[in-house]
């Protein structure tokens, strides 16, 4: 069974760069404080990675 990863925006996206602007968004994220349960895989594991300081991340 694969893992289920609870994503949270914690951090704003003012004067970030364009591309952590739309790896946020491709994690289906668009408000503060929004969260999203996507499954763990490479691809996703990777946006997180890359805007790791904006988001939080729980196991579920």
């Amino acid at each position: 069974m694969t893992k289920k990863l609870e994503i949270t925006l914690t951090r704003s996206l003012i004067g970030r760069p364009q591309d952590q602007r739309a790896t946020v968004e491709a994690l289906g994220l668009k408000k503060l404080h929004q969260t999203v349960v996507k499954e763990e895989n490479a691809a996703i594991t990777g946006m997180i990675n890359k805007v790791s300081h904006l988001v939080t991340v729980k196991e579920v």
